[in-house]
C-alpha cells in the first residue's frame, strides 16, 4: 500500500513503554514457538503464532510458505478497531474496487481459548462469514485481522458484557484479568468467543497503529494502498503434516468477512 501515513502521537513515551511491557508479559501466557514476518509498505510486523491454536497456526504457516500473502493489500481498515488482509483478489485490485470476498474453498473449525486468549490490542485473528450463514463460526481460510481497538472504562465494558450475553446466550463472560487488560491495553472484547485468535504482534505494533489511522473509502479500503510485500516464516515447527504442502482448493466468492 503506497501512501502518506499520518501517525497520531497520542501516546507518551511512558505509556508506550508500559504498553510494550504489558504485551511482553502477556506473551508468556501462551506458547509461541513459530513466527512470521510481514514486510509491508508501511513497515515490518512480526507475528508470533500460538501453539494453543494448532490448526490455525499450521494453516497460516502453510499459506505463508506458499507465498499466498505476498503482494496482498490491507483491504479493510477501521480506525480504533482493526486492520484486515488476506483477500486473494486484492493482489491485482483496481483503485476503488470493493474487496473482502476473496477466499479459498475451505474453512477452519474455531479454536476458542478463552479466557487466556482474547481480543486484546495486538492479537491476530481469523475473519469469517457472519452467523446467519456460518452459525458454527468457522474461520476463513486466509483472511485475517490485527486488533487495535480502544481502551475501555467500566461503563463501556458493562455494556459490552450485556451485548456478549445476548449474542452468546450468556456463554462468554469477561474475567477480571480480561477486564483489566481491556482497561489498560485496549482491544475489541465484543468479538471474544466468536472469532479465533491465533497469534499476536511482537514487533511492529507502531506500524499497526499507523495503518489503522489512514484515510479510507466508504468500504473501509485505504485510499492509498498498503501492501504486504512479502510474508516470511522466521521460526518454524519441526515438521508440518504432508497435507500442509498441498495447494489450496479453488478460490470461491463468499459473503464479506466480519
Amino acid at each position: 500500500m503506497n501512501m502518506k501515513i499520518f501517525l497520531r502521537h497520542f501516546m507518551t513515551p511512558i505509556s508506550v513503554l508500559s504498553l510494550l511491557l504489558l504485551l511482553t508479559l502477556s506473551v508468556s501466557a501462551q506458547t509461541t514457538t513459530t513466527e512470521v514476518l510481514l514486510e509491508t509498505t508501511a513497515g515490518n510486523i512480526r507475528i508470533a503464532l500460538y501453539d494453543e491454536t494448532p490448526q490455525h497456526r499450521d494453516n497460516f504457516l502453510k499459506l505463508v510458505k506458499m507465498q499466498v500473502y505476498d503482494s496482498l493489500l490491507f483491504h479493510r481498515v477501521i480506525k480504533d478497531f482493526m486492520i484486515q488482509s488476506g483477500d486473494i483478489n486484492s493482489k491485482h485490485a483496481q483503485p476503488g474496487q470493493r474487496l473482502g470476498t476473496g477466499d479459498y474453498d475451505y474453512t477452519q473449525e474455531p479454536e476458542f481459548r478463552l479466557p487466556y486468549i482474547f481480543h486484546r490490542r495486538g492479537v491476530v485473528a481469523m475473519a469469517r462469514e457472519g452467523d446467519d450463514v456460518n452459525p458454527e463460526m468457522r474461520s476463513s481460510a486466509c483472511q485475517f485481522y490485527i486488533v487495535w481497538g480502544r481502551i475501555l472504562d467500566d461503563r463501556k465494558l458493562s455494556q459490552i458484557q450485556e451485548r456478549l450475553d445476548s449474542a452468546t446466550q450468556g456463554r462468554i463472560k469477561l474475567t477480571p484479568e480480561m477486564v483489566t487488560t481491556y482497561k489498560t491495553i485496549g482491544g475489541t472484547p465484543h468479538l471474544d468467543g466468536q472469532y479465533t485468535v491465533f497469534g499476536e504482534v511482537t514487533e511492529g505494533l507502531d506500524i499497526v497503529d499507523r495503518i489503522q489511522q489512514v484515510p479510507t473509502d466508504k468500504y473501509a479500503r485505504p485510499l492509498d494502498d498498503i501492501r504486504i510485500l512479502k510474508a516470511i516464516v522466521t521460526k518454524d515447527i519441526p515438521q508440518l503434516p504432508k497435507e500442509a504442502t498441498k495447494q489450496p482448493a479453488k478460490q470461491r466468492k463468499t459473503a464479506r468477512k466480519r
